[in-house]
């Protein structure tokens, strides 16, 4: 049995615009810039390699979701639980994570630091990421 496809930018958009839940579903793949999916539930979402440039996601939850490898420059994850969720290989240069839950969150450590992480958490501030070395 194969899995089902990914939802389409518009399946998607529809599916918020209800207010219906996307726990679990695969959205893969898709340009997401500057999408509202605040208060969203995204429980293991797979968000995977989407842009999500200004992709605002305050409150929402991301428990186990996988934005592995996405783009989410400038996104908001205010007040998101991120609890276990995969961000690592993903650009978060400019996003902010005000009181939202990172614990067990794979973040993409390798450029970004967890100090920039917590400091965001605490204030507001936006995180900068380091310029990927050319080898």
């Amino acid at each position: 049995m194969s899995s089902p496809r990914p939802l389409s930018k518009k399946q998607i958009l529809d599916h918020i615009t209800r207010g219906e839940s996307l726990a679990g579903r695969d959205l893969r793949g898709n340009d997401l810039s500057g999408v509202s999916f605040d208060g969203a539930d995204l429980t293991a979402a797979k968000l995977a390699e989407c842009n999500l440039s200004r992709a605002s996601f305050r409150g929402c939850k991301l428990v186990a979701a996988s934005l592995w490898h996405s783009e989410c420059k400038d996104a908001c994850f205010d007040g998101a639980d991120l609890e276990d969720a995969d961000l690592d290989f993903t650009n978060l240069d400019g996003a902010t994570f005000h009181r939202a839950k990172v614990k067990k969150a794979i973040f993409p450590f390798h450029r970004l630091s967890l100090d920039q992480v917590l400091t965001s958490v605490r204030t507001g501030e936006k995180v900068r990421m380091e310029s990927r070395s050319r080898d």
